[in-house]
């Protein structure tokens, strides 16, 4: 599902350990590390694909997490012209996404990428709130920064300033340049 503009609508999903760090997952037989995500299909809520992405790459069940909060609206980015799929119809310039941050309550053995046929991950690992926004491919830097800025006072209710701190200098100049 493509609309009207290009953009395939899809779902991001940080999730966050109680004391502010996020969970960060290397992709299958590639060097990218990213947060889960994935493409609603036409009868889907967000919050419907939302968890059935969890659950697809994570292994992770709605009992195992907390929503603490979504960004407002649609985030996009633009792919890079070399991943633009120029035979398809319609063709797809990118994705927008509704991001939700989750608290993880459970223990960290649950999570399992062998649940579905092809698995996107193969290993994760605990980072700060904000490196993903610098470590992420390039391209999805901005929406990254974007989407970690709507949700940081959500996850700064539950691990405290100190945990997520206000964005530095690097992750503020992305967010400013995603706005003009």
């Amino acid at each position: 599902m493509v609309d009207p503009d290009g953009f395939r609508p899809n779902v991001g999903i940080v999730l966050m350990h109680e004391d502010g760090r996020v969970f960060w997952a290397r992709r299958v037989n590639r060097d990218g590390w990213q947060f889960p995500q994935g493409g609603m299909n036409t009868d889907e809520t967000p919050l419907e694909a939302m968890y059935r992405e969890l659950r697809e790459e994570t292994g992770l069940e709605p009992g195992h997490v907390e929503v603490l909060g979504s960004t407002p609206g649609w985030l996009r980015y633009r792919l890079p012209r070399r991943c633009v799929r120029r035979g398809n119809r319609p063709v797809c310039i990118g994705q927008k996404q509704v991001w939700f941050l989750l608290r993880m309550n459970c223990e960290e053995s649950q999570v399992r990428f062998d649940l579905c046929d092809k698995p996107e991950f193969d290993s994760w690992r605990w980072v700060d709130f904000w490196y993903p926004a610098e470590h992420v491919v390039s391209f999805k830097r901005e929406v990254y920064a974007r989407a970690l800025e709507h949700l940081a006072p959500h996850a700064r209710r539950v691990a405290g300033d100190t945990a997520v701190p206000a964005a530095h200098a690097g992750v503020r100049a992305m967010i400013a340049a995603a706005r003009r």
